[in-house]
């Protein structure tokens, strides 16, 4: 029994879905996704409620119920009020720009590191002195804001000794004590 893949999904006012075969779409006021499903799987949409209906109980429909809802569900929750990711740069001198859709970051390499970010994303910098910048990523679409959030995150991964590197805001890094002095 899947508790995740037999929970309806709720579909707030502006949000429309349109299913095909083997394709799902769901539309709202922050844009469109569409997400490819087994045509094996029936998706109802009934009095603003969407359920998801595995046709047997074999290993691969039971492993793939819970993930399609799970994808639906934050298509839906995507489209409605959008998925923002905030990163936090630590270190001397680190900066950010945003220009064109292009990031320019410098982060104590000897040179700058230029990163498209994709044209779904929509990418903020702001610098405030005293402050660390932060790069603002907001998007509809959670899985490709996560994977470029962690293209941004492995560009300078933070260190567990002084803190240093990019890391999400609001994210507890582990510290190492370091090396003690002898006598």
């Amino acid at each position: 029994m899947s508790r995740i893949g037999n929970k309806p999904i709720t579909l707030p006012s502006g949000v429309s879905v349109d299913v095909a075969a083997g394709a799902v779409t769901v539309k709202g006021p922050k844009g469109e996704l569409t997400q490819e499903i087994d045509p094996d799987f029936k998706v109802t949409v009934e009095d603003g409620v969407m359920s998801i209906v595995r046709p047997t109980d074999q290993k691969r429909h039971k492993s793939l119920h819970g993930l399609y809802r799970a994808l639906l569900n934050n298509m839906v929750v995507g489209v409605n009020q959008g998925y923002t990711k905030e990163l936090e740069l630590v270190g001397v001198g680190y900066k950010a720009a945003v220009a064109n859709n292009v990031l320019e970051l410098n982060l104590g390499y000897s040179h700058n590191i230029y990163m498209q970010v994709p044209d779904e994303v929509k990418a903020e910098a702001k610098m405030d002195k005293g402050k660390n910048p932060i790069v603002t990523l907001s998007s509809t679409d959670k899985e490709l804001i996560g994977q470029v959030a962690a293209q941004i995150r492995s560009l300078r991964k933070t260190e567990p000794y002084k803190g240093k590197g990019i890391k999400f805001v609001g994210e507890k890094i582990r510290r190492k004590a370091g090396k003690t002095a002898s006598k």
